[in-house]
């Protein structure tokens, strides 16, 4: 990728990055400048990057996006992946929606506030944390999303509080011609704090859009989060997504991934534990059908001794679909009994599809258990041919080892109504791709 191609690509935006600057903290304006030069250097990956030889991502410089216009958004009543937490909050094309967000229930000690309402009136309790976890300068989307976000969402659990999930919708609304949206989210767990926090992705018509999406999230001493995203945007949208943790002493942060939309879906998700006793648990399940592409990179950098990580990514593949895992685990110099554990497995129900799987290990310390594994095959036929000896019915028992294989990561995300919702929404478009 040129220099002058990854300049076109941002020209559409420089007039809103213009706007921006002109009236924001001046710490906020050079982290954009910051952010800019950032991805003028990059550009877009090229196919030569080795984080993205699989994932062409070079059409998109061909397509003219521009910011997408302030929307309303329709209405989400009855909406499958509208109404998975008591509290709701609807950025509708990367802004905040009022009359579609429900913030009857935040409890006391939660504070959520739109990102734009806090910059212009208390920019200083925020400086410490944006743009401080995602690590924009190495990514080019994260560095796209840094110099033109205009809105966003802020959660801030107290010390100490317990709260009720927070359900954040994005909605994108296309126009006549292709939008981006840049949405960002900032979660910050303050010490003893326990909070669920999920993000959904949906999207509205045909028309091609682009989510440049980063999520950064701090956990604070003895703090535990879960974090729960789910895509589901249309067919001919393209997807990034950058979500960052950075948990200190004896914090835990979980990340539930779950995909099945978009015509391209990226996702960046990792954390630094940084804290001794700290711990992260990453679990992904995606849903790659038709001709769409799926790429999940995951890191865990661990950073302080007695920290243990267990990740697992499942994929289920259908038509032509392809799908990438690249897992990283990096055990830093001193940090010695690290226990971490990263299983990749991946179902294909169809001849075509095809995946790239590749775990890695980067181990600096000599006194820990690392391990790792991936594999990619098809149904079990001794398992079929046990329940079919049951007197389970060919289709059935084959639906039933599907749903198995899927439930594994399913079920591992805590809030019971957000669970049952991505599962009803995930498996009405897996019985498609099994009719086929």
């Amino acid at each position: 990728m040129t220099r002058s191609a990854a300049e076109s690509t941002l020209a559409p935006f420089a007039g809103l990055l213009a706007r921006k600057t002109s009236s924001e903290p001046l710490w906020l304006g050079r982290l954009r400048r910051d952010a800019r030069k950032a991805f003028d250097e990059q550009g877009l990956p090229a196919p030569g990057n080795e984080d993205w030889r699989q994932t062409n991502v070079q059409p998109l410089a061909s397509i003219p996006f521009e910011p997408a216009p302030a929307s309303s958004g329709p209405d989400l009543d009855g909406h499958p992946l509208a109404d998975l937490a008591p509290v709701r909050v609807v950025m509708a094309n990367g802004r905040f929606a009022s009359k579609l967000s429900r913030l009857g229930a935040v409890m006391s000690g939660v504070r959520i506030e739109c990102l734009s309402r806090t910059l212009a009136e208390a920019p200083e309790t925020i400086e410490p944390y944006l743009g401080r976890v995602a690590p924009w300068e190495r990514h080019p989307f994260a560095a796209l999303n840094t110099a033109l976000f205009e809105g966003g969402v802020i959660v801030e659990i107290a010390p100490g509080v317990a709260a009720a999930a927070v359900h954040i919708v994005h909605l994108t609304t296309p126009a006549e011609h292709p939008v981006a949206v840049f949405p960002r989210v900032l979660v910050l767990a303050g010490a003893g704090s326990k909070a669920t926090v999920v993000e959904s992705f949906v999207s509205t018509g045909p028309e091609s859009t682009l989510t440049s999406a980063v999520t950064e999230i701090v956990v604070g001493e003895n703090a535990q989060i879960d974090h729960v995203k789910v895509q589901a945007e249309s067919d001919a949208a393209w997807h990034v997504a950058c979500v960052t943790g950075r948990v200190a002493r004896h914090g835990r942060l979980a990340s539930h991934n779950v995909s099945w939309g978009a015509r391209l879906a990226r996702n960046d998700i990792g954390a630094v534990l940084d804290g001794e006793g700290a711990s992260c648990h990453l679990y992904g399940l995606y849903l790659a059908d038709g001709s769409r592409h799926v790429d999940n990179h995951t890191w865990l950098d661990h950073a302080k001794p007695h920290c243990p990580s267990w990740e697992m990514y499942k994929g289920i593949l259908a038509g032509t679909a392809r799908a990438v895992f690249n897992g990283r685990i990096i055990v830093r110099e001193g940090a010695q009994k690290t226990d971490a554990k990263q299983s990749n497995k991946n179902l294909i129900l169809s001849d075509g599809g095809v995946v790239y799987t590749r775990p890695q290990l980067e181990i600096y310390a000599n006194d820990v258990r690392c391990t790792h594994g991936a594999t990619i095959g098809r149904l079990d036929e001794a398992a079929l041919f046990y329940l079919r000896s049951r007197g389970i019915p060919a289709r059935e028992a084959r639906d039933l080892l599907v749903h198995a294989f899927a439930d594994d990561v399913l079920g591992k995300i805590p809030h019971e109504g957000a669970r049952a919702a991505v599962g009803r929404a995930l498996f009405a478009r897996l019985a498609r791709d099994l009719e086929a």
